[in-house]
C-alpha cells in the first residue's frame, strides 16, 4: 500500500492536469515548438553553489556540468542522464537528487544537458553519452563511476552502456547502472500498457509515442540506439532498476528484468505499488527511501576501482 503521502501527491496530479503534457502528439509537438521559440533552462539552482563545487564545460553542442563536494576530494564518480521524454531540460527534483549525491555520497556527479529532440536523435546523442561514460570511467580518481538515468536518460544511460561495451575492446563498464523508472521502448507497444496507461497520473502513451519518434530521427523505433531493451544486455555492469505500477513504462522495466537476467547479469529490483512514474525522485516517503538507496549504492562504488 503506498503512503498517504504518495497517494494525495497522485491524486494533486491528476488534478493538475500533469498527463497533458503527453495526453496527444499534437500537445507534444505544440510543447517541442515552444520550447524552440523559448528554450527552457538547463541552470543548476544557485543554491547549489553553496555547497559544491560548479563548474560547465562543452562536449560538441552540449553543456555539461561538473558538480563536486566543496573542499573536499569527491569518493566516486557519477554520470547522471536526466529524463523529460528526450524534450524536457532538466527540473528541479533532478538538481536535488544530484545535490544528495554530492553532499550525502560524497560524489563528482557530471551532468550532460544534452540536445533535445528533434535537433537531437538516437543516432547523434548515444556516441556523445558513451564518450563522457567512457571519460568518467577513465579519468582516475577514487572509486568506481555510477551511471544513473531516470526516465528518457534512464534509456540513453542504458544505450550508452552498450555501445561502450560493444566498442571498447576491454569491456569496459561503470561499477553499477542504476535506472529509475526507464523508457527503453519507445514504440510503446507493450500489451500491458493501456491497461496501466488507466491509472497514470503522469503519462500517456499517445504523446510518449511522438516523443519517441522524434527522438527517433531516422533510425527505427527498434533500433537499440532508441529502444534500448532490443538491445543485447550480455557483459553489461550490475543494474539496480526503480519502478512503480502506476507508471505506464514500467512493462519496459519488467522485460529489462527477465531478459538482464536471461543474459548472466545481476539486477536488483524494486517495484513499488502503486507508485507513479520517477517515484525516487517525488517528495514522498518511497521517494525518500529510493533515493537514500541510490546514496548508498554509490558509496559502495567509493571503495570500487
Amino acid at each position: 500500500m503506498p503512503s498517504l503521502r504518495s497517494r494525495a501527491l497522485s491524486v494533486a496530479l491528476i488534478a493538475a492536469g500533469r498527463r497533458r503534457r503527453f495526453g496527444s502528439a499534437e500537445a507534444v509537438r505544440a510543447r517541442v515548438a515552444e520550447s524552440a521559440r523559448r528554450p527552457a533552462s538547463h541552470l543548476p539552482p544557485r543554491s547549489l553553489g553553496r555547497i559544491a563545487e560548479v563548474s560547465r564545460t562543452f562536449v560538441g553542442a552540449w553543456p555539461v556540468y561538473d558538480v563536486s563536494p566543496l573542499g573536499a576530494e569527491p569518493t566516486a564518480k557519477v554520470l547522471y542522464v536526466h529524463g523529460g521524454g528526450y524534450i524536457h531540460e532538466l527540473v528541479r527534483p533532478h538538481w536535488s537528487l544530484i545535490r544528495k549525491l554530492v553532499t550525502q555520497a560524497r560524489a563528482r556527479v557530471v551532468v550532460p544537458a544534452y540536445i533535445l529532440a528533434p535537433r537531437g536523435t538516437a543516432d547523434r546523442t548515444v556516441p556523445v553519452a558513451a564518450d563522457l561514460l567512457s571519460g568518467l570511467i577513465a579519468s582516475g580518481g577514487a572509486g568506481g563511476t555510477v551511471l544513473i538515468g531516470d526516465s528518457a536518460g534512464a534509456g540513453l544511460a542504458l544505450a550508452a552502456a552498450q555501445r561502450l561495451r560493444d566498442r571498447d575492446r576491454t569491456g569496459a563498464q561503470p561499477s553499477r547502472i542504476v535506472l529509475i523508472s526507464p523508457w527503453l521502448d519507445v514504440s510503446m507497444s507493450h500489451p500491458d500498457q493501456a491497461a496501466i496507461e488507466a491509472g497514470d497520473p503522469m503519462l500517456a502513451r499517445t504523446g510518449l509515442r511522438e516523443a519517441g519518434r522524434l527522438y527517433a530521427g531516422n533510425l527505427a523505433a527498434d533500433d537499440p540506439r532508441v529502444s534500448p531493451l532490443h538491445g543485447s544486455f550480455a557483459g553489461l555492469a550490475p543494474l539496480t532498476v526503480f519502478t512503480g505500477t502506476r507508471d505506464v513504462l514500467t512493462t519496459d522495466s519488467r522485460e529489462l528484468l527477465r531478459r538482464a537476467r536471461a543474459a548472466g547479469v545481476e539486477v536488483e529490483f524494486h517495484e513499488e505499488p502503486g507508485l507513479p512514474h520517477a517515484y525516487p525522485l517525488l517528495p514522498v516517503p518511497e521517494g525518500r527511501a529510493a533515493r537514500d538507496l541510490i546514496v548508498a549504492l554509490v558509496r559502495r562504488a567509493a571503495t570500487e576501482d
